[in-house]
């Protein structure tokens, strides 16, 4: 039985690694870095985000899955130029939106969009 539980554990972590490689390849950022830049910018004050301690913010929408989802903010079709645009100037695509924008690098920007695909 412990056996299967390391083996479980084992198949587990390198789906979660095969699903960093992948967004970093889509997206061209760094999983790790769009952690880091996450928690800079306060993106879980008001975003719940799979992954990232304290982030359970309840202003805006949960954004674990969101690699999964059509649109990003309800309006761009869900790819990763959208994501970043999105990201970087949301205001830009929506002028009422309640999601401020926070002056996020393109790196940045990039980086945590490849967190975000990385997320189930």
């Amino acid at each position: 039985m412990l056996g299967c539980v390391a083996l479980l554990a084992v198949v587990l972590s390198s789906c979660s690694e095969g699903q960093a490689r992948m967004a970093a390849s889509v997206t061209g950022g760094d999983p790790n870095r769009g952690s880091a830049a996450i928690f800079k910018y306060g993106c879980g004050s008001c975003h719940t985000i799979a992954g990232i301690s304290n982030a359970r913010g309840l202003v805006g929408p949960p954004l674990t899955g969101i690699g999964a989802r059509m649109y990003v903010a309800g309006v761009l079709r869900n790819t990763p130029d959208n994501m970043v645009r999105w990201i970087q100037n949301p205001k830009g695509v929506d002028e009422k939106t309640a999601m401020p924008t926070l002056g996020v690098s393109q790196q940045d920007a990039t980086d945590i969009a490849a967190y975000l695909y990385s997320t189930k």
